[in-house]
């Protein structure tokens, strides 16, 4: 089997998809769907032959299957893109393949389930919600289409197309390709429902913010082709070349040029995972439709700036010899990573929108895997991606679920309330079992509920490689994070599903259909069982029973001074079971009966420090006064005042002026003299001529025949005198 060619076709299929919904399928909303699902249902396929040869087959990348083909010239060379295959190619196929396909069937479930017909006339709005009418006393709902439906599912497909290039890339050129035309889609998704103001601002936020580290991250690459000649992996990872960057100087600051470009590439992260100070834009992409969060959230945008970070991980730790002393792009992600774990877990807590809590475990969670590269946990942050990126998907789609089931019974009842907010919710274990089932296993993923979640396996591993790296305070911040996970984990989970119903629109909710739950319940089987391939063989009583295949499969990409600690010890597990059941323990304690009328019990407890924690710590509020607003007031009182209409409108205006009055001394002194006199001159003079001449012209043939002669007689005259 040719796994080359298997491999340049992953990225195609939603790429065809794309051009078509747009140029010919776009009037056909089912066409448009199913075309969409097929193609990344090819895509899946394709990416799975790939990974069943390499699990099959490890040799077989254990270099790497490589293929270039010559793009652009460049003087006498060429510049070369293609496809790599290797063990991170193959883990980050399986989970992006999966988690797309499972929100591509799920979209067509959530744009169809239970909108008003109305809903047709407005687009570029979201629709209300469920339609329910009561008839012979049962329950049914006015199905309708999204509108913009094929829209939506053509910019899915170029979503899905940008990641996988950026997968299968065996170059930083194609990658960083990739990385554009998903912060692309991600403006454009983010904000589709164009025509709500909230949105609008939320995908430009997106694009903007993400757009100041992606300069950054240029910067590097550029610097990094300047002294590499290439930006191809093979090259730019191969042994001298990393020796060269990480011992000559840059002329910043002392910096080795792999310190350098690893931090300008790291800054290309923090915007693309929203790492703290750029994680602002994250909760507000929740104002997209909810499968557009989970691509956003689980198979696409953050976890590729999490993929880059470990695949340019040997330019990062170039010349790190595995101990305590970190490289300075490693010391930054160490203390970027587990502040930004830190940071997002405690807004979570004080969230009440069901998907705002999600978008803060999100970032809280990509900053334990940035902590893990910046302590040299490799595998661990490896891991977390691939285990994150299911349960999250499962998270965020289950939440979608939620508030189309609470929209269901707000337009039945007509209260008037935030179906998002999971204290209008409560009881709806009994109205939606399938979603309550399925989330509450994502759920206990994310808070790493011991031995039987995949978050438990991997969150564990992070925690062991700071603690037995020797990085007591990282352990213990991300120690920190991780209780305060479990605990607004169960704290969501209690206000949505258990207690009673807060609201009458609660006791109203309706199960979601089979292509929204089915989804769920794919997900939820990866979110318990994808944890076993990464069980450390030291882990009592079960450790090597199962053996660890991420740990060798990953292995084969990592150099021997970056192979995991030889000791361990049974303190990072210890943490891991009690932050873990302590957070679950008193999330539920606070939150399983809480009452219609009831503040949330931080409220009372935390005081003044709630409504901080309410307001994201201000960070909106400081940005908006330290940048936007200067920012504005240079636009309006300098650039456009001053230079503009001053400046720039003055000189223009001048510029006319001059213009004006050279135009009007030109008319005197040339145009009507010369241009228009001489022509009027020129037409009299040939009038005169014409009239004058025109007497010679009587008419009677006597006087041209006496005119005739007398010219013959004159010619004949002058004839003779010169030829005698």
């Amino acid at each position: 089997m040719n796994y080359e060619l298997i491999t340049w076709l992953i990225p195609i299929p939603p790429l065809l998809a794309f051009f078509v919904i747009f140029l010919v399928t776009y009037k056909n909303n089912r066409l448009s769907h199913s075309l969409a699902i097929g193609s990344a249902a090819l895509s899946w396929l394709l990416s799975m032959i790939i990974f069943l040869a390499a699990v099959i087959n490890p040799k077989m990348i254990d270099k790497g299957i490589i293929s270039s083909i010559s793009w652009l010239p460049t003087a006498q060379t060429w510049l070369k893109i293609g496809i790599q295959v290797d063990a991170l190619t193959v883990i980050t196929l399986f989970f992006v393949s999966w988690t797309i396909l499972m929100i591509f069937i799920y979209s067509v479930g959530y744009h169809n389930f239970g909108q008003p017909e109305g809903d047709h006339d407005r687009p570029g709005l979201p629709p209300h919600g469920a339609a329910i009418i009561d008839q012979d006393g049962k329950h049914q709902h006015v199905p309708s289409i999204e509108p913009m439906y094929a829209r939506f599912f053509g910019f899915f497909g170029l979503f899905a197309f940008g990641m996988y290039l950026l997968v299968v890339s065996n170059n930083l050129l194609t990658l960083y390709i990739g990385w554009e035309i998903m912060g692309l889609c991600s403006y454009l998704l983010i904000g589709f429902w164009y025509a709500k103001p909230s949105a609008r601002a939320a995908g430009q936020k997106a694009f903007l913010t993400t757009r100041i580290g992606d300069v950054f991250m240029l910067i590097g690459l550029v610097a990094l082709y300047t002294i590499t000649g290439s930006l191809q992996y093979d090259v730019i990872f191969s042994e001298d070349v990393l020796h060269n960057l990480a011992t000559s100087i840059s002329p910043v600051m002392g910096l080795s040029w792999a310190g350098l470009i690893g931090l300008l590439v790291f800054f290309g992260v923090v915007g693309k995972s929203s790492q703290f100070p750029l994680h602002i834009w994250l909760p507000d992409a929740m104002e997209g439709p909810t499968p557009v969060s989970a691509m956003i959230h689980a198979a696409t945008m953050v976890s590729a700036g999490v993929y880059l970070a470990i695949r340019f991980f040997p330019v990062l730790s170039a010349g790190w010899d595995g101990g305590s002393v970190l490289t300075i792009p490693m010391l930054v992600m160490a203390i970027i990573g587990s502040f930004t774990a830190l940071f997002s877990a405690t807004i979570a807590v004080a969230q009440k929108d069901v998907k705002r809590v999600l978008a803060y475990s999100t970032i809280s969670q990509l900053g334990f895997m940035i902590a893990a590269l910046g302590v040299g946990a490799y595998i661990a942050a490896a891991f977390h991606l691939v285990t994150h990126a299911i349960f999250k998907a499962l998270l965020f789609l289950g939440s979608g679920s939620i508030i189309h089931g609470m929209e269901h019974g707000v337009l039945h009842t007509q209260e008037h309330i935030d179906p998002q907010d999971m204290f209008n919710m409560g009881g709806l274990y009994k109205k939606m079992p399938k979603t309550f089932a399925t989330f509450v296993i994502g759920g206990f993923a994310l808070a790493g509920f011991p031995f039987i979640t995949a978050g438990f396996w991997s969150k564990d591993e992070i925690l062991s490689g700071a603690f037995n790296g020797g990085f007591d305070i990282v352990f213990w911040v991300l120690a920190i994070a991780a209780f305060l996970t479990a605990f607004y984990t169960m704290r969501q989970i209690s206000l949505v599903f258990l207690g009673k119903a807060r609201t009458e629109a609660a006791r109203h909710a309706h199960e979601t259909p089979q292509t929204m739950t089915i989804p769920l319940f794919v997900l939820a089987f990866f979110a318990i069982t994808i944890g076993w391939v990464g069980i450390p063989e030291f882990f009592p009583v079960i450790g090597g029973l199962v053996p660890n295949w991420l740990e060798s499969f990953l292995g084969m990409m990592l150099h021997g001074d970056h192979a995991p600690a030889a000791h361990h010890s049974s303190i990072p597990l210890i943490t891991s079971l009690v932050v873990s059941l302590g957070g679950l323990f008193l999330g539920g304690l606070l939150y399983r009966n809480i009452k219609a009328t009831e503040k949330d019990p931080l409220e009372w407890s935390l005081s003044g420090f709630y409504k901080v924690l309410a307001n994201k710590y201000y960070i909106d509020e400081i940005y908006q006064f330290i940048f936007i607003r200067p920012a504005t007031w240079v636009a309006e009182k300098v650039v456009y005042q001053i230079f503009d209409q001053k400046i720039f409108d003055g000189f223009l205006h001048g510029v006319g002026k001059i213009s004006i009055w050279l135009g009007d001394k030109f008319r005197y002194w040339f145009d009507l003299p010369v241009i228009n006199k001489g022509g009027d001159n020129m037409a009299l003079g040939a009038r005169k001529i014409g009239t004058n001449l025109k007497v010679t012209q009587s008419g009677r043939i006597q006087d041209y025949m006496v005119l005739a002669l007398a010219f013959s007689l004159l010619g004949g005259f002058i004839f003779y005198l010169i030829l005698f």
